[in-house]
């Protein structure tokens, strides 16, 4: 996408004190086309940015409730990157506002999405939902998606902080759901295979088993393992630090006002 003549964009970010909603705020802050146009947080209401331990000289105003909030400040988007409950009544809030939401949380049913996706339509407000905003990790989706074709035994390594609610992660979850597409249902290593210890092939969606790790000084990664007669391929993406996401989020809110639907993962906006 050119984003040469971009207009200004007016952001409402929530959690600014989370570290994803840290980066965010400074996302907003350093890009020219962008505004802050407000915070929400559990705590400071009533404050201004500016008066946030770290937070950019901003005079934005804080608020501690989202419908608030969108009430009293004139907005184009909403980015979430928070929990999944609290992504879901956000985006929902948001869309009762006409602002669109960026949902950087993962936890959303096939039906929810549906459910969301018909109420961005009948509005016609666009709304982006990931699972991941690493640009490389869509990459690493997309290169799974294609290496399926050629390679129908496969398996899934996600490892995260341990301080990760959900898992299986959601990235894993749609590299899964990616694969299948292509990859008919199979069932993987010895027909006769017994676990010792439950839970030791990890998780199985058709056949395909996706591995969890959780462990302090990690941040994300995944490794997609194929195997075939005496070879095996893997696909990889580590994110080191919580920046590496902010490219995929500027590129989601640059999208997103474009948009008259919802759309369910970074890779259906990179052209």
């Amino acid at each position: 996408m050119n984003t040469d003549h971009v207009e200004n964009v007016r952001i409402i970010v929530a959690g600014p004190r989370g570290k994803m909603g840290f980066e965010a705020v400074q996302l907003v802050h350093e890009t020219e086309h962008f505004e802050l146009a407000a915070v929400v947080d559990t705590r400071n209401n009533g404050l201004q940015v500016k008066e946030l331990a770290g937070m950019p000289a901003s005079d934005a105003k804080v608020f501690d409730s989202m419908e608030e909030c969108l009430g009293a400040v004139e907005a184009d988007v909403l980015i979430d990157l928070t929990t999944p409950e609290t992504g879901k009544r956000h985006l929902k809030l948001a869309l009762d506002h006409h602002v669109s939401p960026v949902i950087g949380t993962t936890g959303f049913t096939a039906k929810e999405i549906e459910t969301y996706r018909q109420i961005a339509e009948e509005k016609e407000i666009g709304a982006i939902i990931a699972p991941n905003f690493a640009v490389g990790a869509v990459l690493m989706m997309k290169f799974s998606q294609m290496a399926a074709k050629y390679f129908s035994d496969v398996e899934i390594l996600e490892m995260h902080h341990d301080n990760k609610l959900d898992a299986p992660s959601g990235t894993a979850a749609k590299t899964a759901a990616l694969i299948n597409e292509v990859r008919p249902p199979k069932q993987q290593g010895h027909p006769d295979e017994k676990e010792d210890i439950e839970g030791a092939r990890g998780a199985e969606v058709d056949g395909l088993h996706i591995h969890s790790i959780r462990l302090p000084g990690l941040v994300a990664h995944q490794e997609v393992i194929f195997g075939g007669a005496g070879q095996t391929l893997t696909i990889r993406h580590d994110s080191f630090n919580r920046r590496s996401f902010m490219p995929g989020v500027k590129l989601a809110v640059e999208q997103v006002t474009q948009l008259k639907t919802l759309v369910y993962g970074l890779e259906n906006i990179m052209e």
